[in-house]
């Protein structure tokens, strides 16, 4: 019998058990609020935001999706607060444009950190972040997005990780000098679109970071790599590689998702892959009458309509006014994503590689958010979720962070 067929055999049998015992709701929330009080719950990827900086990302209420008021309404342990650069320059300029913002967002953790008043702790290592967890306190884990931020020389790598950086992801929007992105850049200057593939996924630079994250202990992280890149960093690593907020390509056919391709290899490595409740990835692109309006919005704004990513290439739109038409036209198209969707593709990785490889990283403070999980206050809504669709205790406890400490525990090389 193959892993799929059984998993699939094993989910339908819990899903009709679960039916048959759950009388009314009220006792189905109780048992969410018991398992998910009892899981350690990591948010794998989340992007900082910086206090009295104008954000369209926040809450409505102009604070962080995962402020430590929300993560605890939620019962959120932890998150992964990513220190994250957009496109730049592969000039002197640019890298140090690069290493002064993650420098900035270092500083905006590190004093949020500081602040007693939160009971909030940085986690370097699997131990603190149980003992934070045993004694009810948040932690934050520090991550770096886009090698940008290492300029031209990774040696900055072994900065990062002493000053408590443990997941480390190459890219991000455009290729780099160290691997290719799922995402080529416009480059406004020419006119034209970065090749798909820059360096037939990673570098030799790329590779040498690789090598010296796993040296020093930190976590690989593929989201946003090319699918050509994530597979190379798979063979490099020595590590189970994380995808911290990367969703389905089969269920929503996006170059930023992933690949059956990678997900069997992820699953095949040990790795983990942490879905996320962004529209973007979320969305039915099989769906005929959307996929005429998403091309019909890009049109109408000027953009290349065959590029289906439906938020995608808004930054190459020259006029404010018709970007936020834009933005505002697709977001309204995809406004009816529910959570449901997101644990479809939770689904998708378990019955595909086993509920051992899959996560939750949200995204937030980047554009993500979807109706019944909008912020980390709605964190309980994940486990009531999983729990109706037939996982078990053991399940959710993976899904929601055991599945990322082990890979932690193994990247660090502690037990």
């Amino acid at each position: 019998m193959s892993p799929t067929f059984a998993s699939l055999i094993t989910t339908s049998l819990a899903l009709l058990l679960l039916s048959a015992c759950s009388e009314s709701s009220p006792p189905m929330m109780s048992d969410a609020q018991s398992i998910h009080r009892d899981a350690i719950t990591i948010d794998a990827h989340a992007d900082i935001e910086l206090p009295g900086q104008p954000s369209s990302y926040v809450g409505s209420d102009g604070l962080s999706k995962v402020s430590p008021e929300k993560m605890r309404s939620g019962g959120l342990d932890a998150v992964v607060m990513s220190i994250a650069v957009g496109p730049k320059p592969r000039t002197a300029e640019g890298y140090a444009e690069a290493r002064r913002i993650a420098e900035t967002e270092l500083a905006a953790v590190q004093t949020l950190v500081a602040d007693s008043a939160d009971n909030i702790i940085l986690a370097t290592d699997p131990r603190a972040l149980k003992d934070a967890h045993a004694q009810d306190q948040l932690a934050l884990i520090l991550g770096m997005q886009n090698a940008l931020i290492l300029g031209s020389d990774a040696a900055y790598l072994d900065e990062l990780y002493g000053a408590g950086v443990r997941v480390f992801a190459l890219t991000h929007m455009g290729h780099n000098d160290y691997a290719d992105s799922s995402r080529p850049l416009f480059n406004a200057a020419t006119g034209s679109r970065e090749p798909d593939a820059e360096h037939g996924g990673l570098s030799d630079l790329g590779v040498a970071a690789i090598q010296r994250i796993n040296a020093l202990g930190g976590i690989v992280d593929i989201a946003q790599l090319s699918r050509q890149a994530a597979l190379q960093a798979m063979e490099v690593s020595t590590s189970p590689v994380i995808a911290s907020h990367s969703n389905v390509q089969a269920l929503t056919a996006v170059s930023r998702n992933l690949s059956d391709e990678e997900i069997d290899r992820i699953g095949a490595t040990g790795g983990v892959i942490h879905v996320a409740p962004f529209r973007g990835y979320l969305f039915d692109s099989a769906n005929p009458q959307l996929d005429r309006a998403i091309r019909a919005a890009r049109r109408t704004a000027g953009i290349d309509e065959d590029y289906l990513y439906p938020f995608e290439l808004y930054w190459e739109i020259q006029d404010p006014a018709v970007k936020t038409a834009f933005l505002t036209n697709v977001s309204e198209l995809l406004n009816d994503i529910t959570l449901s969707d997101m644990l479809d593709h939770v689904d998708y990785i378990a019955q595909r590689i086993g509920v051992d490889h899959v996560g939750i990283g949200t995204d937030f403070n980047h554009g993500s958010g979807i109706e019944g999980f909008v912020d980390a206050s709605d964190a309980l809504n994940v486990t009531a979720g999983l729990l109706d669709r037939g996982y078990s205790k053991s399940d959710v406890a993976k899904i929601w962070g055991g599945n990322f400490l082990r890979v932690w525990q193994q990247s660090a090389r502690q037990e």
